[in-house]
């Protein structure tokens, strides 16, 4: 089944789904575009108006150094690291026509809880997938190895502060199909006071 229709709000929210970045290929958004997409992100629910996020956009011309510090990265961390290691580095550093590395970072000591800021961060990437689909393209929301390591985290941040994820933007390779989902009465519920209600 194809899922593109983007006509309405409801069928943005009912139609997005993910891209595998691997399979994300151009055009993808130029840094206008980019910026818009930062822009709407921003407009995430945030308790205290912290801003407890921020984006990097890595453009184009920066991904090959990119990639080459991952290598290095993955070769000072990992004992038993070597060439493949390195080249899934430099793959995965340069999949995608674009790139937005969101940061999450909380503001120690606050009376906001900081899991309640990186929730946050978490609905701005969110939010930022809505964007990416709602102006006609796909985005893969990524982790692995790069997301929890200081020192990756140190090219785009600093202490304190942690990389929610990396964004790959672009346009599929090939329609996307439907994921199977939850049925609703397996992820909701009517809570009742009574005791066996919840």
């Amino acid at each position: 089944m194809i899922f593109n229709d983007r006509t309405t709000p409801l069928s943005l929210l009912k139609t997005r789904r993910s891209g595998k970045p691997r399979d994300l290929i151009a055009p993808g958004p130029d840094l206008d575009q980019l910026h818009e997409m930062v822009a709407i992100a921003s407009r995430t629910p945030d308790h205290g108006k912290l801003f407890p996020w921020r984006f990097v956009i890595v453009p184009d011309d920066a991904r090959a150094a990119l990639a080459a510090k991952l290598g290095e990265i993955v070769m000072a961390e990992k004992a038993d690291a070597g060439p493949r290691d390195v080249e899934a580095a430099a793959q995965f550093a340069t999949q995608a026509p674009a790139l937005v590395v969101v940061l999450s970072t909380p503001v120690q000591g606050h009376k906001v809880p900081v899991w309640e800021q990186e929730l946050s961060a978490g609905a701005a990437c969110m939010n930022l997938l809505h964007a990416v689909h709602a102006m006609g393209f796909a985005g893969g929301w990524l982790t692995g190895w790069a997301t929890y390591s200081d020192a990756v985290r140190d090219l785009f941040g600093k202490e304190g502060e942690k990389i929610a994820g990396f964004m790959f933007i672009g346009t599929p390779a090939r329609e996307l199909e439907e994921r199977p989902r939850p049925a609703l009465s397996e992820i909701a519920q009517i809570w009742s006071p009574s005791p066996n209600g919840g």
